[in-house]
């Protein structure tokens, strides 16, 4: 794990970084792993959740909260033994231009994670169609702030559960994934990690981030997406992804890198980085606008099985947490 500086002024913790990546573990083993890293840490045995709900372990459960005077949604999913930790990580979801969090805890896998996880939806966005969308693309719904939407849902779930909030990550899908990438240069002390997933790169997501302190980086992409190609497209001022995640690993000062290959999938780490800020990008062979390993439709093209997308993201997120000191 990956110290790195608490908005809430948590406890520092210093954790040893695990050394490998495995493509493809259970979310029990996961967990076990966790753990272990705990543990290691010197962390006590965590108490019971003390704040109390009506939403029951294993279970998922709708919410709305009021922010910038429109009122939003969000599903909420608490993982197996909630009430038996005070100390639960937590993801934010973010589904893609007219899709739902309902959508992507369906295809995602994500709440299978040891972890509470939130699936917010946008709100309706330009361009054709009845769609929901997110801050960071032309298609975005005007005069809507998804960063301060963030913000308060954030806190809405934080006063009522029991998170630690040097634990928060952060992922999603195409235009939820470029909210995702916004949020690292945005809010870079809230969110500890943030992985997203075939990302719509326009320029709006991408507001704020030379400026941006290191933060870790995971990057997934199929190389034959046709929505969001892998080799960037002018016309709309994407970039390619190799260039974008190479643009973070030297923002982030990293001064090494690794690249294996499994099957069809291409796997690059860059370590050495400033506040271990590290970085990653999973490479898919023929890959489409897909989430790489789900069993159930999330895009157009091919979706591989070497991997599983929550599997790897949540090796990644496991790694990285904020501390107290920068």
């Amino acid at each position: 794990m990956s110290p790195r500086r608490s908005r809430l002024l948590a406890p520092a913790i210093a954790v040893a970084a695990v050394a490998a990546l495995s493509l493809a573990p259970t979310a029990t083993s996961a967990l076990t792993r966790a753990s272990v890293l705990d543990r290691a840490a010197g962390k006590s045995t965590p108490a019971s959740c003390a704040k109390p709900t009506g939403q029951e372990p294993d279970s998922s459960q709708k919410y709305e909260l009021t922010s910038g005077d429109l009122e939003r949604s969000y599903v909420l999913r608490l993982p197996e033994g909630y009430d038996r930790r005070d100390d639960w990580p937590l993801i934010l979801a973010f589904h893609g231009r007219g899709s739902t969090g309902v959508e992507v805890e369906g295809f995602s896998e994500l709440s299978d994670l040891p972890a509470v996880v939130a699936y917010p939806d946008g709100a309706i966005g330009t361009g054709s169609g009845y769609r929901k969308a997110w801050q960071g693309a032309p298609y975005e719904a005007p005069g809507v702030d998804d960063v301060a939407f963030t913000t308060d849902l954030l806190a809405a779930i934080e006063a009522d559960h029991c998170i630690d909030t040097t634990r928060v990550y952060a992922t999603g899908k195409s235009n939820g994934a470029g909210l995702a990438a916004l949020l690292a240069c945005q809010l870079p002390d809230t969110f500890a990690a943030v992985a997203p997933v075939a990302p719509a790169l326009y320029p709006g997501a991408r507001t704020g981030c030379a400026e941006a302190p290191p933060t870790p980086i995971l990057e997934i992409h199929g190389v034959a997406d046709a929505t969001i190609p892998y080799a960037g497209d002018a016309d709309r001022d994407l970039p390619a992804i190799p260039e974008w995640v190479q643009g973070w690993a030297e923002h982030n000062g990293c001064t090494g890198s690794t690249t294996r290959t499994r099957r069809d999938v291409e796997t690059t780490r860059w370590t050495g980085c400033d506040q271990d800020a590290e970085v990653q990008h999973v490479a898919v062979a023929g890959g489409g606008h897909v989430w790489p390993g789900g069993d159930i439709y999330s895009g157009g093209g091919h979706v591989t099985h070497t991997i599983e997308s929550a599997t790897v993201i949540w090796d990644f997120f496991s790694r990285h947490r904020l501390t107290s000191e920068g």
